[in-house]
């Protein structure tokens, strides 16, 4: 199992349970869903997860970040931030960031 791997489930056994969290797919790849709309997905050696404003800034500014390109054809999807495992410890934030701001959306 990949160190992203590892870490998306983690996150997978902390949103366990709440109301509205569910597991899936979008374009293939695992994810996590409130409301049936994916905020975290994992990809390849990265957990992806879906941000906005102040988070996604922050996100980015991270090393190695990068915008999602799930199609691998230099179409990145500019909501959603692509990180590598080494920054673990900041995922909790981060997917807590990306369900609030999924919610915002309904």
């Amino acid at each position: 199992m990949s160190n992203a791997l590892a870490e998306y489930e983690k996150l997978v056994l902390v949103f366990a349970g709440k109301e509205g969290i569910s597991t899936g797919q979008m374009f293939g790849k695992l994810c996590l869903k409130v409301n049936g709309k994916a905020f975290i997905a994992q990809h390849k050696e990265t957990v992806v997860f879906k941000l906005s404003a102040e988070p996604h800034a922050k996100a980015m500014a991270l090393a190695d970040a990068q915008l999602w390109d799930p199609s691998g054809k230099g179409r990145p999807m500019k909501e959603w931030v692509a990180l590598p495992a080494t920054h673990a410890k900041k995922f909790a934030v981060l997917a807590n960031a990306a369900m609030d701001y999924v919610l915002s959306l309904e």
